[in-house]
C-alpha cells in the first residue's frame, strides 16, 4: 500500500527518507511522481493543494504533519475521511521549550538586559519571583497542558481555558464564554495555543488585550502565541505595544506566512519574533509515530486523535 507525502512551505527530502526507513515495505510518493492514485491508502499532509486528496479514490486516512488542522478543514472539498492529529511527545515537547523560554525571556527581562548590553550600560532592574507572576494559557489541548505542568514546575501561578471544561493538576481552569472575563482579569502573560476555529479567529483582540491584569510585577501584561496567528488581532497588538498596554510580546505564527517585509511587526518595539518553529515537525520521531497508528489502525483498532469537523480540531 503506498504513502503519499503531500507538503507545501516545506522541503520533502527529509520525510520521504524517514517514511521509507520507517516502513521499507511501504511505496512512498510525493504528487509529482508516477504512481496509481487507486494505491494510495495514507496521506502525510502539510498545506496540499486544496481538493488535490480528492483525486486519491481508495484513501482511508489523512495524517496532518502539524499541531494545528486548519489548513485541511478549510479545503472544501477535503474527503470525508479520517482526520488524524499528530500527538507526539517530541512535538509537544518542542512546543513546550518555546513556552516556557519565552514567559522566561519577558519574567527575566532579557528585552531590557540586551538592550543595556548593546549600550554598555550597566542596569540591574527588580527581579520578582516566579510565584509573583499570573501565567494564563488559552487552550488546555495535549500541548497545554504539557507547558501549563512546566511552568508550574518553575514556581509560576498557572490558570487555563478552554472551550468545554477541563480539569488539570495545579492549574485553575475557566471554561467558555462565562469563563474568559475572570480568566483574562487574573492574567498576567497571556500564552495561545488555541486551534484555529470560527470561534477563536481573531479572539485576541483589542477588548481581550484590555481585559488583561494591569496590577502584576511586570507593569502590565505580556502575550505570547504560537497557536494560529490568526486568532490574534495583529493590528490590536501592535498598538497596544506601542502605546505600552502592552509591556512585551512573543510571537511564532502570523496571519500570513511567510510575514511580509511591511509588516509593522518587524519595527515593534517589545516583540520577540520567530518564525512559525516553536514546534517544528520531526521527520525521523513523527514518521516513526504515523507508521505505527497505520499497522495499529490495519490490526484492527482505532485510528487515535481524530478531528471532529464541527469542532475544527
Amino acid at each position: 500500500m503506498t504513502i503519499l507525502v503531500a507538503v507545501r512551505g516545506w522541503k520533502p527530502d527529509h520525510w520521504i527518507h524517514a517514511l521509507r526507513e520507517a516502513a521499507p515495505d511501504r511505496a512512498v510518493v510525493l504528487p509529482g511522481d508516477e504512481f496509481d492514485p487507486d494505491s494510495v491508502r495514507y496521506a502525510l499532509v502539510w498545506k496540499p493543494e486544496p481538493g488535490y486528496l480528492k483525486t486519491l479514490p481508495k484513501l482511508e486516512a489523512i495524517f496532518s504533519l502539524g499541531a494545528g488542522v486548519d489548513h485541511l478543514t478549510t479545503d472544501p472539498d477535503l474527503p470525508d475521511l479520517p482526520v488524524v492529529r499528530i500527538v507526539d511527545p517530541d512535538l509537544t515537547g518542542r512546543m513546550t521549550e518555546w513556552v516556557v523560554l519565552n514567559v522566561l525571556l519577558h519574567h527575566r527581562r532579557h528585552l531590557h538586559y540586551a538592550a543595556a548590553q548593546a549600550a554598555g550600560s550597566w542596569k540591574p532592574l527588580r527581579q520578582w519571583a516566579a510565584g509573583a507572576v499570573r501565567v494564563g494559557i488559552m487552550g488546555l489541548g495535549e500541548l497545554g497542558r504539557d507547558a501549563a505542568q512546566a511552568l508550574l514546575a518553575l514556581g509560576f501561578q498557572v490558570a487555563g481555558w478552554s472551550r468545554t471544561e477541563k480539569r488539570v493538576d495545579g492549574v485553575d481552569c475557566f471554561h467558555g464564554k462565562d469563563g474568559l472575563a475572570p480568566f483574562l482579569a487574573r492574567t498576567d502573560m497571556l500564552v495561545s495555543l488555541l486551534p484555529l476555529t470560527a470561534e477563536t479567529e481573531s479572539l485576541i483582540d483589542r477588548a481581550v488585550i484590555d481585559a488583561l491584569a494591569k496590577d502584576g510585577p511586570l507593569g502590565g501584561p505580556v502575550i505570547l502565541n504560537a497557536g494560529r496567528g490568526r486568532s490574534l488581532v495583529e493590528a490590536d497588538l501592535v498598538e497596544a505595544l506601542r502605546d505600552g498596554r502592552v509591556k512585551g510580546a512573543s510571537l511564532d505564527v502570523f496571519a500570513t506566512e511567510p510575514l511580509p517585509p511591511e509588516s509593522p511587526l518587524w519595527q515593534t518595539p517589545n516583540l520577540f519574533l520567530t518564525p512559525h518553529v516553536a514546534a517544528e515537525s520531526d521527520p525521523v520521531a513523527l514518521s516513526r509515530y504515523v507508521i505505527g497508528e497505520i499497522a495499529a489502525y490495519e490490526a484492527g483498532r482505532p485510528l487515535r486523535h481524530l478531528v471532529d469537523r464541527h469542532k475544527g480540531y
